[in-house]
């Protein structure tokens, strides 16, 4: 058997990368038997090699090697491509013609971009695989073929099937053995490799020096994301060799030919959402924190009126609709449990004491009762907790996120709706506070 690195050679193949070389062990592996293989991998990362390999390491090395895109034949005509047509089968059909499958009996058939076939042009390949039985547009004669099936595609295959765009037994006997060729993005340290082949193969075309890069040129090439993949690389090689007149590539000119698409270079930051998002989220917690002043200066008048009247009961039935705000609805909602407001945690022993108190929690409700100044800016309050109780927004942030995610039972989604900020920017929060 062929060592991957003897195959690498013969074909062309740069890389040393270990998905690459895994990709390329499993064809020469599944050469020498006749079992169809599913390659998979996203467009531009070099899919054709591998069925080249395969043909040409199998018996059937001496038949046809017949290449195919689905996605390249029209809908209408795609039938007559794979199996042929009798004459007078359809209009423009002057003579009978042999489809791909007829041609290359004995040898191999790729077939790129399978993922592109139409649903009934499947079930003529599913009986091809399951028989080698097919039949020409406008015959009824069945006829045989042998030859081996390699299929491509960068299709994401069991999305496909969820969306009945591709048959689910089709796939299975395609992928009888599956290859998958990693995108040029992780094979980090072939990108420079394949680079430079690039450089050398485009200045003997072109007659001219070859391009060099920069120890900066070379980090920018290797954080590009190459959406494209290996194709898009060669294209930005070809492109620097033909209009660059010096040739040390700086990473300044480097960055000229690569587009950014979505992240793939350092890019500035979005300086107005995250103002936007601050800020909501600023307004909120100072909602929250209003809410709490406002509760407070309630628990300390319905405290005053308990003080006053000394009848708990009358004081429950009076001031109802406050009691219910206080300790609310349901227990997580509680500022004070029943039993805590049914028994004062203050009871003076004298009545001068008494009336002491009463002095001194009058003037304290009178001063944290909003003036008029206060009404009309609703979160100036804020500011005065942060300077008379130190009270750090941080910390009051962490602890209402923290509150949220234990009620909820850490449901980001429920937490985020709940707070009123996106489920996003409660990710971005949960990160910021390694929780």
């Amino acid at each position: 058997m062929e060592s991957v690195q003897a195959t690498k050679q013969r074909f062309g193949i740069i890389g040393n990368d270990p998905g690459l070389n895994r990709a390329i062990e499993k064809a020469v592996q599944v050469s020498p038997t006749d079992i169809s293989v599913l390659i998979t991998g996203e467009s531009g990362v070099g899919k054709e090699s591998v069925p080249k390999i395969i043909h040409s390491l199998s018996h059937r090395k001496h038949g046809k090697f017949i290449a195919v895109n689905c996605g390249a034949i029209p809908e209408g005509t795609i039938d007559s491509e794979l199996f042929g047509h009798e004459k007078g089968a359809f209009t423009g059909a002057t003579n009978t013609r042999n489809g791909y499958f007829e041609e290359a009996d004995g040898g191999t058939i790729f077939l790129d971009e399978v993922g592109e076939l139409p649903l009934t042009t499947q079930v003529r390949l599913l009986r091809v695989l399951e028989n080698g039985e097919f039949i020409k547009v406008g015959s009824s004669k069945v006829q045989k073929t042998n030859v081996r099936i390699v299929a491509a595609t960068n299709v994401q295959m069991f999305e496909a099937i969820k969306k009945n765009k591709f048959r689910e037994d089709l796939y299975y006997r395609l992928s009888t053995v599956e290859i998958g060729l990693p995108p040029l993005r992780e094979r980090k340290g072939d990108i420079h490799l394949l680079f430079r082949k690039f450089a050398s193969d485009f200045a003997s075309k072109y007659k001219m020096p070859t391009i060099r890069l920069t120890d900066e040129s070379v980090f920018l090439l290797e954080k590009y994301h190459w959406n494209g993949n290996i194709r898009q690389l060669r294209n930005v090689a070809e492109q620097i060799s033909v209009l660059e007149e010096n040739r040390s590539i700086t990473a300044t000119t480097l960055r000229g030919y690569l587009p950014n698409m979505g992240g793939n270079l350092p890019a500035l930051v979005n300086t107005k959402e995250q103002e936007s998002d601050f800020k909501n989220e600023r307004e909120i917690l100072y909602k929250v924190l209003f809410d709490m002043k406002s509760d407070l200066s309630d628990l300390k008048k319905l405290t005053l009126e308990l003080m006053k009247n000394g009848d708990v009961s009358d004081v429950q039935k009076d001031n109802k609709h406050l009691i219910n705000k206080i300790y609310g609805e349901s227990p997580h909602e509680a500022i004070l449990t029943k039993s805590e407001f049914q028994k004062p945690q203050f009871t003076p022993t004298t009545e001068t004491n008494k009336e002491e108190y009463l002095q001194i929690e009058a003037s304290a409700y009178a001063e944290e009762t909003p003036s008029t100044s206060l009404k009309d800016d609703k979160y100036h309050f804020a500011e005065e907790i942060e300077e008379e109780e130190t009270l750090s927004l941080h910390d009051k942030e962490l602890e209402l996120i923290k509150k949220s995610l234990e009620r909820h039972k850490n449901k980001r989604k429920a937490a985020a709706e709940e707070l009123g900020i996106s489920e996003r920017t409660l990710y971005r929060k949960i990160k910021q506070f390694d929780l």
